[in-house]
């Protein structure tokens, strides 16, 4: 692999691999953990001598603002400073895409020519697998816009019979970005979709836009933004075996709540994050958005590196947050006390102790989406189920993200588990067939969309939104879940403790 200046220095005065600064914070007790209390670091005298006339003086950034900094060439930033932001990549899907090239071509005129082709990643995901005609046409006018614009990387989709049939095809756009070694340290991406956050696990700003944006993007390949203030979330400690980091994401937006991390950054860091894999720190940046977040981002490390390697050799720089840097909130946890958690209807942040929802009784199981449809997640859902042994009490509904989780489901042993593949493991529990690879339910879509909730029922499900009519039925009732979770709940018929079954 061949990249440039890991880790290395890319600023004056930056910091190699530096550790965090330690903020003064007050605790409380709340759910059994240590949450720090809303104090950032204190400022430093304010010093009225000029500074030498050798040089500048450093001003410590958080990641966030280093990444920006670079991408706007300025030396330092700070939060609330609107800057002009070069864009390294842009993602649209088939919801948002035909209308980001309709504004493009409003707004620079016929003639008018993209960027850069090789910077725009096209995945139709979305509503794909639907007889609904306009879904339909929406890709075949990514795909016009695709042969006119010479776009590179266009994820197309031809037969729909059988997503097999369709090579170029991958599925949930936010993790296909991360399979094909698209997502990398350092970089700027911005997406149609709010959920790009996703990408931040690498250690890159990523934040979801509208098509207006993404229109002027496609045309000048910069964006004029606000620089956020960044929120630092610790989480230390060892992981017990019955959480994953769905059970995480799920107590600090209760903690903070739906509107607690609105336009800012939120950096995770601490010895539960660099100990998880690439997949669980997306699902714990995919969801800031529930939070109001700008964008949510973790540091990269040896984990990030070693699975970008495997996907791509194309270069990049990465970055560190600088000892000292501000926050304007520090929260910590100790993720060993943390129990398992839903969040009950209808918002993210009503968060529960799933024990304590076990009254709840269930009409079906959902595990899917860029949240929960990774092959991890697929593999711990197994794992429990052939843990447990018995027979599902509801509809369980599996929808792999994309191709490669989808031949994970179906090819990968679990390990532990006798030899037995996850898809193995589900057909004996008497889960449902594993679905072709999209979004299908978790935004609800077209009423022929596999799982959608087409009546009102109460569905527990790994995916990152309840709020009413979210996966269909505007009387439908959502729980949010981790894989161990939902399965467990399958299991029971209700909302259950996955600790009852590992």
């Amino acid at each position: 692999m061949s990249f440039s200046s890991v880790g290395s220095t890319m600023l004056a005065g930056e910091v190699k691999f530096p550790r965090a600064a330690k903020a003064q914070h007050c605790t409380s007790r709340v759910s059994g953990l240590k949450v720090a209390a809303a104090v950032s670091a204190p400022s430093a005298p304010v010093d009225s001598r000029k500074p030498a006339a050798t040089g500048g003086v450093k001003h410590a950034m958080t990641l966030t603002e280093k990444i920006l900094a670079k991408h706007s060439d300025n030396t330092r930033l700070q939060p609330g400073a609107n800057i002009w932001t070069n864009v390294d990549k842009l993602l649209t899907h088939d919801v948002c895409g035909p209308g980001t090239f309709g504004i493009f071509e409003k707004e620079f005129g016929a003639g008018a020519q993209v960027w850069d082709p090789e910077k725009v990643i096209i995945i139709p995901d979305h509503y794909i697998f639907t007889s609904d005609p306009r879904a339909n046409r929406n890709v075949d006018i990514l795909r016009d816009m695709v042969a006119k614009y010479g776009i590179k990387y266009f994820y197309d989709i031809t037969d729909r019979s059988d997503f097999r049939a369709n090579p170029d095809y991958k599925g949930v756009c936010h993790i296909a970005m991360a399979q094909e070694g698209h997502c990398l340290p350092g970089e700027v991406m911005f997406g149609t979709d709010s959920h790009t956050c996703n990408a931040g696990a690498f250690g890159q700003f990523a934040s979801g836009i509208g098509n207006t944006d993404a229109g002027f993007i496609l045309g000048t390949g910069k964006l004029l933004i606000k620089v956020p203030p960044s929120i630092r979330f610790v989480l230390d400690g060892e992981m017990p075996p019955y959480l994953l980091a769905k059970d995480l994401i799920l107590q600090i937006i209760g903690e903070i709540t739906v509107a607690g991390g609105t336009y800012k950054a939120m950096e995770f860091s601490g010895e539960a994050i660099a100990a998880m894999s690439m997949e669980e720190r997306m699902t714990i940046c995919n969801m800031v958005v529930e939070a109001g977040a700008k964008n949510g981002i973790c540091p990269p490390d040896a984990i990030t590196f070693d699975y970008v390697q495997q996907r791509t050799d194309a270069p990049y720089e990465a970055v560190h947050a600088d000892a000292g840097a501000n926050y304007v909130e520090e929260y910590r946890f100790d993720v060993s006390k943390i129990e398992p958690l839903v969040a009950a209807p209808h918002s993210p942040d009503n968060r529960k102790k799933a024990a304590e929802c076990s009254n709840v009784n269930i009409d079906r199981v959902y595990i899917g989406s860029c949240t929960g449809g990774k092959t991890e997640d697929f593999i711990a859902a197994a794992k429990l189920m052939h843990k447990a042994g018995g027979k599902v009490k509801v509809p369980t509904y599996l929808v792999p993200a994309t191709q490669k989780v989808w031949m994970d489901v179906y090819g990968m042993p679990v390990p532990g588990c006798d030899g037995k593949t996850a898809s193995q493991i589900f057909q004996e529990a008497g889960c449902d067939t594993p679905a072709s690879p999209s979004c299908a339910a978790c935004l609800g879509g077209p009423k022929d969309t596999y799982a959608r909730m087409n009546k009102p029922e109460v569905c527990v499900s790994t995916t990152n939104r309840n709020f009413p009519g979210r996966m269909g039925h505007k009387d439908g009732q959502v729980y949010l879940a981790s894989p161990y979770t939902a399965a467990a709940s399958a299991l029971t018929g209700r909302v259950a403790d996955p600790r009852d079954f590992l």
